[in-house]
């Protein structure tokens, strides 16, 4: 049973940083590429950042580049989200997800990604 379980997520006051997780099991880490994608009230899901099996290709939304870094290790299965210069508009439920995928492409789209997990909620205050 493949779960992947995001953290560390909290209030942060704006221009505050903050560095969510997510734990995957039940499949094979290094075969996948990993994603994160947002959800702010009201609006449809969207794409933050993704990065490569290997961590050696990483791409972001324009709303988030410069700001946002995503790595991995492939050891512990985690992938890490790192805000820094965090914004009231970057307010939003937090989503990993895992993209069957070993090469240097990645996606934006939510439809390629096959596993998802269950968020968490990050609000910067203005």
């Amino acid at each position: 049973q493949v779960q992947l379980v995001e953290s560390g997520g909290g209030l942060v006051q704006d221009g505050g940083s903050l560095r969510l997780s997510c734990l995957a099991s039940g499949l094979t880490f290094t075969s996948y590429a990993m994603g994160w994608f947002r959800q702010a009230p009201g609006k449809e899901r969207e794409f933050v950042g993704a990065i490569t099996w290997d961590g050696g290709n990483d791409h972001y939304a324009d709303s988030v580049k410069g700001r946002f870094t995503i790595s991995r290790d492939n050891a512990k299965n985690t992938v890490y989200l790192q805000m820094d210069s965090l914004k009231p508009e970057d307010t939003a439920v937090y989503y990993c997800a895992a993209d069957y995928r070993r090469n240097t492409e990645l996606f934006t789209t939510i439809d390629t990604y096959e596993y998802w997990g269950q968020g968490t909620q990050v609000t910067v205050s203005s």
